[in-house]
């Protein structure tokens, strides 16, 4: 029978190996009968610390991320905060958002951070990067703040959202359109000591005197595409005159790479080797990006084609877009090799910014959303294995941001007017949060392979995926199970340690297409349980289409 081993490989030999161990791990009398897969936790290997960084998220002037989303005005009758709405950010603060990226995505591509400073009165209105976007809804209004900019919400407002939310500000610049010295200057906007320069002034002119304190900013988006069209030779020249001799007013400036789309190594590799051996000395992370979408048959060369429905969805699309997320390993793998053929010391770091489902449009919570999509069960375990993909290679994520945090793309929210709801992406970043901050500990994990039928052939995808951390005497088990239709009967052996207690939460709705709308918002919830245990021993059953933490306090 196929199986599924971490993670290390996926052949029947590894499983062999992996069951092995886990049965020389677990005391005689102690074996759980009728085991369907087993992992065993070694605590005595423990890897990198996952960097909260890795729980980050991502805002883009985009249908109704920033209006409607977040900002609601500070005379709006929705809950607000200077402007800002107030219930996004409660729940937004609990999951601790490692940083916030901002104002793209492709709108950064055309942004004019001057634009968004001064009193709001006086601030231009531009035209959208994405007026003319083919995916917009019938009966759209593209009038409003969708299509033209009223730059309401510009660098302080963006701000004061992360601060409120407990992230760190992450900002792209515009490198296609704007010149170096812009990126420069926005850099002393934020940073500058209090009335220490013109901007800084400026800055204190709109209710921020203190430097704001932004360390991470983004050397361009996408320029390979959007951002530009470069070949990489090109834009490594770029990089270097962008980021050459940037004041850091006391901030240790994070800089990052415009890297790959998916699997694009020779883009990586092109650019490494143009940067020469020890690659950019000033560079702290290379962005990946990666959206899984729903094209049974393969996926076409045209990023508006080829996507499916968001809710309606068959077995096959369902294991389809699942098997094309968990591609984010290899990926990580091949990317990182490249790296260190020039970068041996591995100093710069992966970025993954972009990452999350796509699906074509037709589920938008309301017409505005362009790019809106529901979120299922599904997304929940699309977003599980992902983050578990993350922590269990923090040596080499150093960050990551779904996209995107409201309204848009696997958001972890929806909002419109007074209306608003959690989606069950918000719910596993809210199981994961423990890891931040923890040591990763091995885990392996030996389980059958999920089998279905792709375009009338046999297909397989792994089965149980999932990852450790351990902070003190508690260590946090994430995992999940695909299959549409099979428990896993799990034999978790603790290898250097035993279980005092063990608490599951789990998110496991009967039927995968269960999602939350403004009239249910709480159709999909986690549900919270003990669970026996024996010493290190620990017997569980990972329901079908779920994603779930245990919490072991360890003796």
């Amino acid at each position: 029978m196929p199986t599924t081993k971490h993670p290390h490989g996926n052949t029947r030999r590894d499983f062999l190996r992996t069951a092995a161990l886990a049965s020389a791990l677990i005391p005689a009398g102690l074996r759980a009968e009728g085991a369907d897969a087993h992992i065993d936790v070694l605590l005595d290997e423990p890897g990198a610390v996952i960097a909260p960084e890795i729980y980050s998220h991502f805002v883009e002037n985009l249908g109704g991320v920033i209006y409607d989303g977040i900002w609601v005005g500070e005379g709006s009758r929705v809950p607000n905060v200077n402007g800002l709405r107030k219930e996004l950010i409660d729940a937004l603060r609990k999951v601790k958002p490692g940083t916030i990226r901002w104002p793209g995505g492709c709108f950064a591509d055309q942004y004019d951070w001057r634009d968004g400073v001064g009193p709001r009165k006086d601030r231009p209105t531009r035209t959208n990067f994405w007026l003319e976007a083919l995916e917009w809804a019938p009966g759209a209004k593209r009038n409003g703040p969708q299509g033209y900019d009223p730059n309401e919400v510009g660098t302080i407002e963006f701000a004061r959202f992360c601060k409120l939310a407990g992230g760190q500000p992450y900002i792209a610049a515009n490198l296609r359109s704007l010149p170096a010295q812009e990126m420069w200057r926005w850099v002393e906007y934020c940073n500058a000591p209090a009335g220490a320069t013109t901007l800084a002034r400026q800055r204190a002119s709109g209710g921020e005197p203190g430097p704001l304190g932004v360390r991470f900013w983004g050397v361009g988006n996408e320029s390979w595409g959007c951002g530009g069209n470069f070949a990489p030779e090109d834009y490594a020249i770029e990089f270097r005159r962008y980021a050459t001799w940037i004041p850091d007013y006391g901030v240790h400036l994070a800089l990052i790479g415009s890297g790959p789309n998916d699997n694009n190594v020779d883009w990586t590799r092109r650019f490494f080797a143009k940067m020469g051996p020890g690659g950019p000395a000033n560079m702290w992370g290379w962005a990946m990006h990666h959206y899984a979408w729903n094209a049974s048959g393969g996926r076409t060369a045209n990023w508006v084609e080829g996507k499916r429905d968001a809710v309606k969805f068959d077995h096959e699309q369902y294991y389809e877009i699942l098997r094309d997320a968990d591609a984010m390993e290899s990926m990580i793998g091949a990317h990182w090799a490249v790296m260190g053929e020039t970068d041996r010391r591995h100093r710069v770091k992966l970025v993954v910014d972009e990452w999350g489902a796509w699906y074509a449009p037709g589920t938008e919570p309301f017409p505005e959303a362009l790019l809106g999509q529901q979120n299922t069960m599904r997304d929940a375990v699309l977003a599980g294995l992902t983050l578990d993909t993350f922590n269990r290679h923090a040596e080499k994520v150093a960050m990551a941001n779904v996209a995107q945090l409201v309204n848009c793309l696997q958001s972890l929210f929806l909002a419109h007017e007074d209306k608003f709801c959690l989606t069950p992406t918000y719910h596993v970043f809210d199981l994961y949060a423990a890891h931040q901050g923890a040591r990763s500990v091995r885990m392996v994990t030996g389980a059958a392979d999920v089998r279905y039928t792709r375009n009338g052939a046999a297909a397989q995808m792994r089965g149980l995926n999932g990852s450790a951390s351990m902070i003190g005497k508690q260590l946090t088990l994430t995992v999940t199970n695909p299959s549409l239709d099979r428990a896993q009967d799990t034999e978790i052996a603790l290898r250097g340690g035993a279980a005092r207690s063990v608490t599951a939460v789990s998110l496991a709705p009967a039927d995968a297409h269960a999602h939350n709308t403004f009239a249910d918002p709480r159709a999909v919830e986690p549900k919270q349980s003990s669970v026996p245990a024996k010493g290190s021993t620990i017997a569980y059953r990972f329901p079908p289409a779920s994603v779930t933490k245990l919490a072991i306090e360890l003796g």
